[in-house]
């Protein structure tokens, strides 16, 4: 194996904890705050369900998110190479080099079928730019949008064309590629969502949409509800994707972990909440009903923009919003895999990124592939699912990587790492604010994934 290089003499450092801020924000505001979070607050009792999610982000998902940065920046090496360090420094057993390697192989699946949808999103900019997604049914708009899917030349386009505007940013590096373009990007997305926000509470019905965000009905919440915010919490954050392990180790060593986490974390709650207070009004002003997933996006809100002012203006403002979102969680999936390449396989980071980007794309035909000619149907935890090695992918990382990575990054951080150790990373003058950090990472953050690997089925 080639000479192991430190991240910061080969890929260099975040040049200030604020440009992290806006880089990890841009990898935690996922397309999950927007097609899925919104319709989980309708069904779980509005403020109750906020709340109760809320809770959960704070004392299960900031002490994982702290976790996994931490371990990041004690070897300021790739995932893989972090593990490897750290188990020499701390005598563990080699096992735990699965963790790194799942984290890198995690995040090239999930780029893989990611892609694909995102390769959506670009298709649909065009259309809601051209006019092309006026006049409307919710009948021809799911007519179109099957239409779509199932046609594998179009979607291997679009699929192409995000590949290589994510791995364009890979390959410029740190500072030149994932800061400077997350530091214009991130901003524009913000600025965009509140945009949209100003614009739903004009022409939405913002009176309906704000009683579910503000009156908690704690009935209506029930035990499959807190199952979901805590299902929410864990896939809100891409705790289980591990991509800020990578993050992590890009961090300058004056940066203050758990308050700059703590930031990212209250910034994706933002984002979350903002997403609701722009879908709700706008389906409800149209007469539809709360949706999630595709089905919300590609056919329940391109009729419900049709029906109000600027609605196509609006529309394609929405889906450049959604473009963005996906790319900047795609820039981050990708990270890890090309890091290893560079360091441990000698290669330039220019061709790492072809190689990695390569190997998600050829992965993401397949995912293509399985809305039409691959089309086949399993049954999974009392489930029918439809659509073959698509729905593989997703329940192979959603259901057992992800768990698996973050329950593995919070025993590893907080059991095998001595406490002298996680002390100094974390810098936390207040040994009350420790303990509760190493006591929730220990007992805490891994029963939480526990049980939402065991009611895996709620999320599919």
């Amino acid at each position: 194996m080639a000479r192991i290089k430190t991240a910061r003499s080969v890929h260099g450092l975040w040049s200030s904890p604020r440009r992290f801020v806006l880089a990890a924000s841009g990898f935690t505001i996922s397309l999950n705050n927007i097609w899925q979070f919104p319709y989980h607050v309708v069904q779980y009792g509005g403020g109750a369900f906020i709340t109760v999610y809320v809770i959960f982000m704070f004392l299960l998902g900031l002490p994982l998110f702290t976790a996994q940065l931490m371990l990041g920046r004690l070897a300021r090496l790739s995932p893989v190479n972090t593990m490897r360090d750290l188990i020499r420094r701390t005598q563990g057993s080699r096992a735990w080099l699965s963790l790194g390697v799942l984290v890198t192989v995690a995040g090239l699946l999930i780029l893989s079928w990611y892609s694909v949808i995102a390769g959506w999103l670009l298709a649909y900019v065009v259309r809601s730019v051209a006019g092309l997604l006026g006049n409307l049914s919710a009948y021809t708009a799911a007519s179109e949008f099957s239409a779509f899917v199932s046609d594998p030349e179009r979607q291997l386009f679009w699929h192409s064309l995000f590949m290589v505007m994510t791995m364009a940013v890979v390959a410029r590096g740190v500072r030149h590629g994932i800061e400077a373009v997350s530091s214009v990007v991130v901003p524009v997305l913000l600025a965009m969502l509140a945009v949209l926000a100003v614009y739903a509470a004009v022409s939405g019905d913002m009176v309906h949409s704000v009683a579910f965000f503000v009156t908690p009905d704690f009935l209506k919440l029930s035990g499959q509800g807190v199952l979901t915010a805590l299902g929410d919490a864990f896939f809100s954050l891409g705790l289980g994707a591990g991509a800020m392990m990578m993050y992590g180790a890009y961090l300058p060593s004056h940066t203050h972990i758990v308050r700059t986490a703590l930031i990212v974390v209250l910034v994706d709650i933002a984002a979350a909440v903002m997403a609701g207070m722009v879908i709700l009004p706008l389906l409800y002003a149209a007469g539809g009903t709360p949706t999630q997933g595709p089905a919300l996006v590609f056919r329940a809100l391109p009729v419900s923009f049709d029906v109000l002012p600027l609605g196509g203006l609006m529309q394609a403002v929405f889906f450049i919003f959604l473009v963005l979102v996906a790319w900047m969680s795609s820039v981050a999936l990708a990270e890890p895999a090309v890091t290893w390449l560079i360091e441990s396989r000698g290669m330039t980071r220019l061709r790492a990124s072809m190689v990695a980007g390569f190997c998600a794309w050829l992965l993401g035909i397949v995912t293509i592939l399985s809305f039409s000619a691959w089309k086949f149907s399993f049954r999974f935890l009392g489930l029918t699912e439809t659509f073959g090695v698509f729905d593989v992918l997703q329940i192979l990382t959603s259901s057992f990587i992800m768990p698996v990575i973050g329950v593995l990054s919070a025993v590893f951080a907080a059991w095998v790492l001595s406490t002298t150790m996680t002390r100094e990373a974390l810098a936390v003058r207040s040994r009350c604010t420790y303990d509760a950090w190493l006591w929730l990472t220990r007992l805490a953050v891994p029963a939480w994934l526990v049980i939402v690997a065991f009611n895996m089925r709620i999320f599919l």
